[in-house]
């Protein structure tokens, strides 16, 4: 199935993660210079755009007005290993990654596309790992990033902290999903993990610290056929009219 809209890609020699990266920008095809834009910064980019299909719901949901004006944004990772490096809490890359994205995505973004310059219309996306490094990015620079979307995110005791200790949070519009049948997730170098218990604990700290906060327990496992389905009801939560 052809696509509707274009993909761009830029690339950016990042000084703080010493590498250079590919930003792939997925533009709707109603796109004009002329109207205004939301950003949606998906981490596991490559996985948001071929299992997530991403550029699909995007066509789908820009035509038949579900969702505003947004162009959705993908920055992947090399493997696992560096993967891990970049979105968990312990990774040697995690603070490097965070300034990556506030000084060097989201300029490269200002400059090329028509966005608005504002916090609230900037999104994070991410799943597992990549939902931390949307939380965590926010909850460090909540003027930057207004929304995160975190689907079934890794969550121990630094991100607790985080968030118990953030006095910004509550500015922030939340989107976050766990599946039921998430108790033995296997994980890149600490073995299985219950991911269920500790996301029940964030909700509630969530639940009293933030106004626009979505929460949904789908019934399943820790894989992308749950979290594709999913994104049918978070774009549209998250990108729809009433929501900006």
């Amino acid at each position: 199935m052809g696509r509707d809209g274009t993909m761009v890609d830029y690339t950016i020699d990042s000084q703080y993660l010493n590498e250079a990266l590919t930003v792939k920008v997925y533009k709707p095809s109603s796109f004009s210079p002329l109207y205004k834009y939301h950003v949606c910064i998906m981490q596991d980019g490559d996985d948001y755009m071929q299992l997530g299909r991403i550029a699909t719901l995007s066509d789908r949901f820009h035509e038949d007005g579900s969702i505003e004006n947004t162009i959705f944004v993908g920055i992947h990772y090399q493997d696992k290993y560096d993967r891990r490096e970049k979105y968990h809490p312990d990774g040697e890359k995690f603070t490097a990654y965070m300034k990556f994205l506030v000084n060097e995505v989201v300029p490269l973004l200002d400059e090329e596309l028509p966005t608005y310059h504002m916090g609230g219309s900037r999104a994070l996306m991410g799943d597992s790992l990549g939902g931390t490094m949307a939380l965590m990015t926010a909850v460090k620079y909540p003027n930057t990033f207004g929304k995160v979307i975190m689907q079934s995110p890794l969550v121990n005791n630094y991100v607790m902290e985080q968030v118990e200790e953030s006095t910004e949070i509550g500015t922030i519009d939340i989107y976050h999903t766990i599946g039921t049948e998430e108790t033995e997730v296997p994980t890149t170098s600490d073995g299985y993990q219950d991911f269920l218990t500790p996301n029940r604990k964030l909700k509630q700290l969530l639940e009293e610290k933030c106004s626009a906060y979505t929460y949904h327990e789908l019934d399943g496992e820790h894989t992308w056929k749950f979290w594709q389905k999913d994104l049918k009801r978070a774009l549209p939560t998250m990108f729809s009219a009433e929501n900006q």
